[in-house]
C-alpha cells in the first residue's frame, strides 16, 4: 500500500491539513500579490532617491535592497509551517509565526505592534499618494490649458475623502482569498504606470541629449543637509522594497503540493526580479532626465507636462493600483482584529451574525456588523492622519526605516536559526548577524533623516 505524503492527503478532501477550505493559490497568483504589495506608491520616489544618492550610490542601493529583500523572504518563506518548513504545522500570519518560532510573549507582542502599525502607515501612505495623482489629473489639464507657468494650485483633502469613501466599499471584500481578481488589476495598474514613467523618463534624456546628474548626487550648502537628504533616500528606498510584513499571509493562499515555501521562493525571485527591473530604469531614467531636479514624485512632481493625456492615463492607473493596494496591507489588520472579537466573544451577535443583503444591480452578499463597523471606523482613521501629514516622501521614508530591520530583517533571522538549529558562532550565525546589523544601521539613519524632514516640512 502506497504511502501519500500530509499534504497529498489532506488535499485528496474538500479541505487541506488545518481544516481550512482548499486553497487555490498558484505560483502566478503569488506573484501578482508580491507585485500589487511592492510596486506601489515607493516606485514614484525612487528618482529622487537616487538624485540624492548619485549615480553610484542610488543603483548600487536599489540592487542591494533587493538582494536583501530576496534573502529576507527566503528566510522568512520557511517559517510558514513549523517545526518543519514542509509537514509542520501552518503560522498564517507573521505575528502567529514569531509566537510559534520564538515563543516569547514580549516578542510577539513587540513584533505585533510593529507589525500592524506598518500596515496602518502603509494604508496612511496610500490615501496620500493617490490624493496626489488624483489632483496631479487635475493640474496636469490646468497646464495644458493655461500653460506650463499659470499656479494651478489644487488641494488634496477632497480627493483624501473620495479615496477613503471607496476604501469603505471595497473593505467589504471578506479576505485575501477573495481578491485574487483585485491584486491582479492592480498588478497590471502598476506595470502600467511604470511602464510609463520609464518611457517618459526616457524620452526625457533623449530630447535633452545628455545624461543629468553627477556621481556625488544634487549638490547641498552644507554636509549635515546632504546626510539628512541621503538618509531620507535610503528610507525611501526601504519603503519600496520589502513585503515581509504581509509575506505568510500570501504564502497561506497557496496551494499544495508543491509545498508552499518552495512556491514562495520562486514567486519572489520572478517578483523582486521584476520590480527590480522597473525601480532601476524608473530611478536611472528619472534622475537622467531632470538632474537635481528630480522630483519627489516622478509622476506628480510636474517634471513632465506633456503628452498631459498620458499622464492623466498614468495617474489614473496609479489611482486603481492602490485601490488594490490598500487592501493587501489591510486585508491583515481585518483579519486578525475578526479573529479575536469572535475568540473574545463567541456569542455576539454584533460580531458573529452575517445579514443577506440585495441591492439592485448588485447580486446579494452577506453583511456583518462588527465587520462593517470595524473596517469603517479603521479607512476613516487612515484618512484623517492622512490629511494632516500630506507629505510623500517623508511619510515613505519614515515607515520604510521603521518597517525595515525588525520586521524584513530581525525577526526573520532569530526564526530562521530555530527552525534550521544553527547554533551560535557557527560561520551560518555569524554571516547572519553581521547581516543583521548592517540592515539595522541602515534603519536608524532612514529614521533619523526622514524624521528629520517631516519635521522640517510640517514646519515650514
Amino acid at each position: 500500500m502506497a504511502v501519500q505524503h500530509p499534504l497529498e492527503l489532506a488535499n485528496t478532501n474538500s479541505c487541506d491539513d488545518d481544516g481550512h477550505p482548499l486553497r487555490t493559490g498558484t505560483l502566478w497568483s503569488c506573484v501578482a500579490h508580491i507585485i500589487t504589495a511592492v510596486i506601489g506608491s515607493g516606485v514614484l520616489s525612487l528618482a529622487w532617491s537616487t538624485a540624492q544618492l548619485g549615480w553610484i550610490g542610488g543603483p548600487v542601493c536599489l540592487l542591494s535592497f533587493a538582494i536583501v529583500t530576496y534573502i529576507s523572504s527566503f528566510l522568512l518563506s520557511d517559517c510558514y509551517r513549523s517545526p518543519d518548513p514542509i509537514t509542520g504545522t501552518r503560522n498564517k500570519s507573521y505575528m502567529n509565526a514569531v509566537k510559534v518560532n520564538l515563543n516569547s510573549r514580549k516578542k510577539t507582542w513587540f513584533c505585533g505592534f510593529l507589525l500592524y502599525f506598518s500596515m496602518f502607515g502603509t494604508g496612511i501612505a496610500y490615501v496620500i499618494t493617490t490624493a496626489t495623482s488624483m489632483r496631479a489629473i487635475q493640474r496636469s489639464n490646468c497646464y495644458h490649458k493655461e500653460g506650463h507657468e499659470a499656479s494651478c494650485q489644487y488641494g488634496t483633502g477632497l480627493y483624501m475623502m473620495l479615496f477613503g469613501l471607496v476604501q469603505i466599499v471595497v473593505s467589504q471584500i471578506p479576505d485575501f482569498h477573495n481578491m485574487e481578481w483585485l491584486s491582479v488589476v492592480a498588478a497590471i495598474m502598476s506595470f502600467t504606470y511604470s511602464f510609463i514613467g520609464l518611457g517618459l523618463g526616457m524620452a526625457k534624456a533623449i530630447e535633452n541629449g545628455r545624461i543629468q546628474g553627477s556621481l556625488a548626487g544634487v549638490p547641498t550648502s552644507n554636509v549635515a543637509d546632504k546626510l539628512w537628504l541621503v538618509f531620507q533616500a535610503l528610507g525611501d528606498i526601504a519603503f519600496a522594497y520589502p513585503y515581509s510584513i504581509i509575506l505568510l499571509e500570501i504564502q497561506d493562499t497557496l496551494k499544495s503540493p508543491p509545498p508552499e515555501n518552495q512556491t514562495m521562493k520562486k514567486a519572489s525571485m520572478i517578483a523582486i526580479f521584476v520590480t527590480t527591473f522597473f525601480y532601476l530604469c524608473c530611478g536611472c531614467f528619472g534622475y537622467a532626465a531632470f538632474g537635481n531636479d528630480t522630483p519627489g514624485n516622478l509622476l506628480t512632481g510636474f517634471g513632465f507636462y506633456e503628452p498631459y493625456w498620458l499622464i492623466d492615463f498614468a495617474n489614473a492607473c496609479i489611482v486603481l493600483h492602490l485601490v488594490g493596494g490598500y487592501q493587501v496591507y489591510s486585508q491583515p489588520v481585518f483579519a486578525v482584529a475578526e479573529r479575536w472579537s469572535r475568540k473574545k466573544y463567541p456569542n455576539s451577535g454584533f460580531v458573529n451574525n452575517f445579514y443577506s443583503i440585495k441591492i439592485p444591480l448588485l447580486p446579494r452578499f452577506q453583511v456583518n456588523p462588527f465587520r462593517l463597523c470595524f473596517r469603517t471606523v479603521y479607512v476613516v482613521s487612515t484618512t484623517a492622519i492622512a490629511m494632516i501629514f500630506p507629505y510623500f516622501n517623508q511619510v515613505l521614508g519614515v515607515l520604510g526605516a521603521l518597517n525595515f530591520w525588525p520586521l524584513a530583517i530581525y525577526f526573520p533571522v532569530e526564526m530562521y536559526f530555530v527552525q534550521k538549529r544553527i547554533g551560535a558562532w557557527t560561520k551560518k550565525w555569524i554571516v547572519l548577524r553581521i547581516f543583521s546589523f548592517v540592515c539595522f544601521l541602515v534603519t536608524v539613519v532612514g529614521v533619523i533623516g526622514s524624521v528629520e524632514g517631516l519635521i522640517s516640512a510640517k514646519l515650514s
